[in-house]
């Protein structure tokens, strides 16, 4: 006798921000919710149809009035049925709405669950699940076109496509390991050689979109450093165009980190104005000296701050030799203002200080969109519209493909070739570039995934 798959328990939680509002929505999802609609309605609700409904107590007094959408399986968005309630949006209407579908035998659904059972029953992959809360979270018009065409399928399909290409050719160099002896010109004839650095090339571009995508999901957390009274705070205040920093002639004025979101071309950037770097002179301003070297730590480019009167100190050489060597940084030369000199971008450096630095007046404004432009060009930005959202795992897995298919070009291209190996190396890259759409996805990679999610999604 073969035992049936456990019934998915029903879930419900409120959908709608927590607050006051015009509307709030209760979803529900389970199995057969045609009955559990009735209890609640004193109807049953006609698929895909809003019914105007009263929405009623154990004991039948009213809680509230409302519509009613009922989605039965598979044609709703978790593949179960479904059935949402539209109410009025207050907190304790909403909570008590809630409460009479656990009466009812639902239970509170986790963070993410409703989009977990849309993957799990095949509704979504898991790029596409992912893009839906990448979509809620955007901070920006670019990062909601680029999250929309994740959720509308474009990533899964890209990665479809590498993944069909590398089936092909592990299906090739199958059918030759039957034949030793002619495998190798079997695949020349095959074009095996050609089609390999193709699919290379390609999953490269896939990279530099899903990159994109990645900074427009994440954002670029940029961290301000240099010594006291070099202009950070004016900087900052600069970049967010608000007053968020006491600005004061006198050393040591921020004493803890201060950040600030902004946007750069639809790229988030989060800005942490920190503490002056020096020999601290309190216990207060070395708990935020501290605090500095862990934001350092943390950012993914730093903007290193110094006086254009006296360019590069010695103790500004002491600081820029204690950041870390793999940490972007784009030096400032701030206060042109003083030295009366117009902004400039000096992309070898100057006054004995290396790489790109930008010449600028904090105060007046003179150089931020030079400072803009360095700071795109850094972290290798292009506008374009063929962007996907894409998240750090994305990107890891794409990189560990390329791995594995750079392994297999070189076996490929040995003098005593040896296609086991090149083989089993097309599959690894497989599997690697399957776990962005979840075909090849652990469980426990899936609850972390799925907890960061909102409740009722």
């Amino acid at each position: 006798m073969v035992n049936s798959p456990p019934v998915p328990a029903t879930i419900a939680a409120i959908a709608t921000p927590a607050g006051r509002g015009g509307v709030g929505i209760v979803r529900i999802s389970g199995t057969n919710l045609t009955a559990f609609a009735a209890a609640l309605t004193g109807a049953t609700p006609t698929p895909r149809r809003a019914m105007r409904a009263d929405f009623k107590a154990g004991d039948g007094s009213l809680i509230d009035s409302g519509l009613a959408l009922y989605f039965p399986a598979p044609a709703s968005f978790t593949g179960e049925d479904v059935l949402e309630l539209h109410g009025h949006g207050g907190s304790v209407v909403m909570n008590l709405l809630l409460a009479r579908c656990l009466e009812l035998g639902a239970r509170l659904a986790e963070p993410g669950e409703f989009s977990r059972r849309a993957f799990l029953n095949g509704k979504l992959d898991l790029a596409q699940a992912e893009a839906v809360a990448d979509l809620i979270d955007a901070s920006t018009t670019a990062a909601v076109k680029s999250a929309a065409r994740s959720l509308a399928g474009e990533f899964s399909r890209a990665v479809h496509e590498l993944v069909e290409e590398l089936i092909d050719l592990r299906t090739l160099v199958e059918a030759t390991l039957d034949f030793p002896e002619e495998e190798i010109d079997f695949l020349r004839q095959a074009d095996a050689f050609n089609r390999v650095a193709r699919l290379d090339e390609r999953l490269r571009e896939v990279r530099v979109r899903a990159k994109r995508g990645k900074l427009l999901q994440a954002g670029l957390h940029v961290v301000l450093i240099g010594q006291p009274n070099v202009g950070k705070s004016s900087l900052l205040n600069l970049l967010s165009g608000d007053d968020l920093a006491i600005v004061t002639p006198i050393p040591g004025t921020t004493r803890d980190a201060l950040k600030s979101s902004i946007q750069i071309h639809g790229i988030p950037l989060h800005i942490i104005d920190t503490a002056g770097l020096r020999e601290a002179g309190d216990e207060v301003e070395k708990i935020g000296i501290a605090r500095t070297w862990k934001a350092i730590s943390e950012a993914d480019l730093a903007l290193f701050l110094v006086d254009a009167r006296a360019d590069l100190t010695p103790d500004d050489c002491a600081i820029l030799e204690k950041l870390p060597e793999a940490l972007p940084r784009v030096v400032v030369r701030n206060k042109i203002d003083l030295t009366h000199e117009a902004p400039e971008k000096h992309p070898q450096g100057i006054g004995g200080v290396e790489g790109v630095v930008i010449s600028l007046s904090a105060r007046t404004g003179q150089g931020l969109e030079l400072l803009e432009a360095a700071l795109l060009e850094i972290v290798g930005w292009q506008d374009a519209e063929d962007t996907f959202v894409a998240r750090e795992r994305h990107l890891q897995a794409i990189d560990t493909g390329a791995k594995y298919l750079a392994l297999a070009r070189i076996e490929l291209e040995a003098p005593a070739a040896a296609l086991e190996l090149f083989a089993e190396n097309l599959r690894l890259a497989q599997n690697a570039l399957s776990q962005i759409t979840g075909e090849f996805t652990p469980d426990d990679l899936l609850g972390e995934i799925f907890g960061r999610f909102c409740i009722g999604k």
